[in-house]
């Protein structure tokens, strides 16, 4: 059974400096972009992450200095994906953690709009550890019988991911092939922002999720105690959280005007 689409889905994987979403870069990005007539199209950027790429990080993918030394930025780059990847909703593995995140980040160091509240997402690894707990090469084998040859290389995770979807969507019946309900599906915990910082309550409101007002509504907390609004702009939080506070603190503000 073929996905069945309303608008474009892409899916795309991210080569990195590291694992930490707000601080490390992006130095390869791949996107498999698949539209509602079937045709797809690919896109494959390396890029110049403005900082050394551990040599732990490049061990996994196979990207160096060297090879990224005469690439352009994120920055540089960041019209040409953001205009790719716009009106699309995003797939990946364990990119609702991740990819999406740090994307986000990157997105926003380069002073480009990214709205989650704009797309749906389907985290393909979400519904592997559902139905099955397996890492990517060995969902490729499970429901594909193929080995992944060439894994940590962007487009060859991104090709993979698509194909593990297909194959998951043709052996689980209770699987959809549209976005909506794969989004639904794919959707760990409800938060207001990319890194799980700030959730929702039972009632909707938006509440911390860490530290000494864990479980407290932003909204009360940025009335009660009004220079934590200051402490969390200067410290190292990542940016879209850093946006989602804003704009709560401005709804709020408008609110009370």
């Amino acid at each position: 059974m073929a996905l069945q689409l309303t608008r474009p889905l892409c899916f795309f994987d991210l080569e990195t400096t590291g694992v930490n979403i707000t601080n490390d870069r992006i130095v390869e990005m791949a996107v498999l972009k698949l539209l509602p007539d079937g045709s797809e199209q690919e896109k494959l950027w390396l890029v110049n992450p403005e900082m050394p790429i551990p040599a732990e990080a490049a061990a996994v993918h196979g990207i160096t200095d060297q090879k990224v030394a005469d690439a352009p930025t994120f920055k540089e780059l960041a019209p040409e994906i953001s205009a790719f990847i716009s009106q699309s909703d995003l797939a990946g593995f364990n990119s609702d953690r991740f990819d999406i995140p740090l994307l986000a980040e990157e997105m926003l160091r380069a002073d480009c709009d990214f709205d989650m509240k704009k797309l749906k997402t389907v985290d393909v690894q979400t519904v592997f550890h559902k139905m099955e707990q397996r890492t990517l090469t060995a969902a490729l084998k499970f429901y594909c019988q193929e080995e992944l040859t060439d894994a940590h290389s962007a487009m060859a995770d991104t090709r993979a991911t698509f194909k593990v979807l297909q194959a998951q969507i043709e052996r689980y019946e209770e699987l959809e092939p549209s976005v909506d309900f794969l989004n639904t599906f794919t959707a760990r915990r409800k938060s207001a922002d990319l890194a799980g910082f700030i959730v929702f309550d039972k009632e909707g409101k938006e509440c911390f999720s860490f530290g000494k007002h864990k479980g407290k509504t932003v909204e009360q907390v940025l009335e009660e105690e009004q220079g934590y609004f200051g402490w969390l702009m200067k410290a190292d939080f990542p940016r879209y959280t850093k946006k989602v506070l804003t704009q709560i603190r401005l709804r709020k503000f408008n609110k009370g005007a």
